[in-house]
């Protein structure tokens, strides 16, 4: 995380605790890493999740495909099979996070 980027998130006001539990080891092992890097453990801690956050949420959402694949995927998209009684019962269902 740049300089710019860490004045930015510590401007924003921080409102919600994450409490956590772990063993001393683990905190020394953070605190170490911390400061090589010149930040506090709550901001390297924060830093580390989003960038895993952020990994996690790409890997759902970037793929890459050989042209052949690429032209298949496109087509499937393009030519969508028509809806069957599975698809129908599973878009009729509320999301759970509208529950």
């Amino acid at each position: 995380m740049s300089a710019t980027a860490r004045r930015q998130d510590r401007a924003e006001r921080r409102s919600v605790t994450i409490a956590l539990r772990a063993t001393e080891a683990w905190r020394a092992l953070v605190d170490h890493a911390a400061s090589l890097r010149d930040q506090t453990r709550t901001d390297f801690i924060i830093e580390a999740t989003r960038r895993q956050a952020e990994d996690v949420l790409l890997d759902q959402r970037f793929f890459a495909l050989d042209k052949e694949r690429y032209e298949a995927f496109v087509d499937i998209l393009d030519n969508p099979p028509p809806p069957n009684d599975a698809l129908k019962q599973l878009m009729s269902r509320k999301p759970p996070w509208q529950k």
